[in-house]
């Protein structure tokens, strides 16, 4: 029994010297906040313009869902009505209902009505116009998403440069005694901004395309209910020239 102990605390050492070192513990990441503030104060002004920008693109996308839509553009109320008043020949009682209903379909009829005195040509070509003039207004309305996905990768391009500069900067301080690893922190802090630039503009350069197309969509299907609204009065007109 006492040889069997004796080997056991002799080999004990030996044991735990053939034992596997552990591994350290790993090292926590960069939190957000120390990313935001790694950059000093000019890289936390570029990260706060970049939270600007992203939040001034939610805001107009949410506006765009909310007012670029068929029943805001072209009520189908609007059309049951003027539908009616025309078929009637009332004209003028149709001209004060889209005076009492401001959307891009009334614009577009009014136009077009107040010319019936004029003929029929004077009142394609105000509803042409009307039609150009809406389309536009709508186009330059979403026009500041492209800006806006324009914008956002130049801001973080510049807080990305500014913070290589300061990497190297450091370099050229401790005359190249910077450690890889140090060199290597720096630019990636400093590629953050341009991610964040590129987190903006990518969705705010899609919902630019999405609302283009939606508003081709819905001026052509406004153009031509406009058009189905006006035969009775261009079957007036023509017989009324004839």
């Amino acid at each position: 029994m006492l040889l069997a102990a004796m080997l056991t605390v002799l080999a004990a050492p030996v044991a735990l010297a053939q034992q596997p070192p552990q591994p350290d513990p790993p090292v926590a990441g960069d939190s957000i906040s120390d990313i935001i503030f790694s950059g000093g104060i000019v890289g936390f002004l570029i990260v706060a313009l970049l939270l600007l920008l992203s939040m001034g693109g939610l805001a107009l996308a949410v506006e765009h869902v909310i007012t670029i839509r068929r029943s805001v553009l072209m009520p189908e109320e609007l059309v049951t009505q003027l539908r009616e008043l025309l078929s009637q020949g009332q004209v003028g009682q149709a001209v004060q209902r889209c005076d009492a209903t401001p959307c891009a379909l009334a614009s577009m009829m009014k136009a077009a009505l107040v010319e019936a005195e004029s003929g029929w040509a004077a009142v394609e070509k105000g509803l042409e116009e009307e039609t150009a003039e809406q389309a536009g207004r709508l186009f330059r309305k979403i026009e500041y998403l492209s800006v806006l996905g324009n914008i956002a990768p130049m801001v973080g391009l510049l807080g990305t440069v500014i913070g290589m500069i300061m990497a190297f900067r450091e370099v050229a301080d401790t005359q190249g005694a910077a450690r890889a690893g140090e060199l290597a922190s720096g630019i990636y802090q400093a590629l953050v901004t341009t991610v964040g630039g590129l987190l903006i503009a990518i969705p705010s350069l899609a919902a630019y395309a999405v609302f283009r197309n939606r508003v081709d969509g819905l001026v052509a299907e406004c153009m031509a209910t406009a058009k189905g609204l006006l035969v009775p009065v261009k079957r007036a007109l023509l017989n009324r020239k004839a």
